[in-house]
C-alpha cells in the first residue's frame, strides 16, 4: 500500500493503478502533444553509476526495484511513443537492456495492456529515438518491428540514413536535434503522450527548449556514493529550472517515495 502525503495525507491505496489512473493520454491541449518524463534517483543524487565491468552508466541494482518497475509500466502504458536514444538499442542488440521497451510482457501486467485496449491505443508504444551517431544496430531494431520506430538526427550520413530506411525506420534530420524540434516532430506525427526514458542529457535538451510538462521520480532512501555517477541534468541548463510538486506517496514496503512534478517557468 502507499500513503499519499500530498496534496492529500489521509489516502492509503494499492501501488497498482496509482499512474494509470492519471490518463496522461488526455492531458495534451488541442494540436499539441504532452510529454514526460521519469527517473529513480538514490537519496545522494544518482540515478546512474558506471559499472567497470560492462564500460557504461547502468541503474544501480541496489534501488532498482518490481515496484518502482510496476509504475515505470503504468507510465508507458499512457504512451502513444517512448523517447529514447540510441544507447539503449546498443544495450539492446547486447542482451544488456534492463527490458524491452514496454509495455511488458507476462501476466503482471495484462491489466495494463487491457487498459491500453480499453482506450483505444495501440498494443505497445512506438519508439523515437534520439541519435545524432546514427549507432543503432539493426538487430536491436528486429526485436521491435510491431511497432513504428522513428530517428530523429543531425547526421549526414545518407548512407546509414538509407539503412535504417530500408530496414523500416522513419528518419528526420536537422542540423540540431533541439528540444523544440523533438516536440514539433511529435505534433506533427499527430502524437498526444510522449514518455522520456533516456538520460540526463536528453531530458537537459527538452528543458532547455521547455518542450517536457511533467517529471515522476522515484527517491530510494539509499545513500550511493561513487565519482562516476550521473544525475538527472548532466549538461549546462540555459537557465535554473523550477518543478512544481503535484503529488507525493510514501512507499514503505520499498523504502522509497514516488514525487510527480510540473515543470513551471524557469528562473
Amino acid at each position: 500500500m502507499l500513503k499519499q502525503l500530498y496534496p492529500r495525507c489521509d489516502v492509503v491505496h494499492p501501488l497498482e493503478g496509482t499512474y494509470l489512473a492519471l490518463n496522461l493520454h488526455q492531458q495534451a491541449r488541442q494540436g499539441d502533444v504532452f510529454i514526460y518524463a521519469n527517473y529513480i534517483v538514490s537519496l545522494d543524487g544518482r540515478i546512474a553509476l558506471f559499472d567497470e565491468v560492462v564500460g557504461e552508466y547502468a541503474v544501480p541494482k541496489s534501488i532498482a526495484n518490481e515496484r518502482d518497475w510496476r509504475l515505470y509500466q503504468e507510465l508507458a502504458g499512457q504512451a502513444d511513443v517512448m523517447l529514447t536514444s540510441a544507447r539503449y538499442f546498443r544495450q539492446l542488440a547486447q542482451n544488456k537492456a534492463q527490458d524491452l521497451l514496454p509495455v511488458g510482457g507476462g501476466t503482471k501486467y495484462t491489466d495494463i495492456k487491457l487498459w491500453r485496449e480499453s482506450q483505444g491505443l495501440k498494443a505497445q508504444p512506438d519508439v523515437m529515438v534520439l541519435s545524432n551517431s546514427l549507432d543503432i544496430p539493426l538487430s536491436a531494431l528486429e526485436k521491435v518491428q510491431d511497432r513504428q520506430v522513428m530517428v530523429l538526427t543531425s547526421s549526414k550520413d545518407q548512407s546509414n540514413i538509407e539503412t535504417l530506411e530500408k530496414a523500416g525506420v522513419l528518419v528526420k534530420q536537422t542540423d540540431h536535434v533541439t528540444g523544440a524540434f523533438v516536440r514539433q516532430s511529435l505534433v506533427d506525427l499527430k502524437y498526444r503522450s510522449a514518455y522520456m526514458i533516456a538520460g540526463p542529457q536528453v531530458h537537459a535538451t527538452l528543458i532547455n527548449d521547455k518542450a517536457v510538462d511533467e517529471l515522476f521520480l522515484t527517491t530510494h532512501f539509499s545513500l550511493l556514493g561513487g565519482t562516476k555517477f550521473s544525475g538527472l541534468v548532466d549538461m549546462d541548463l540555459a537557465n535554473v529550472q523550477s518543478l512544481k510538486l503535484q503529488s507525493s506517496y510514501l512507499d514503505t514496503q520499498g523504502n522509497q517515495m514516488f514525487h510527480r512534478f510540473s515543470y513551471v517557468e524557469s528562473f
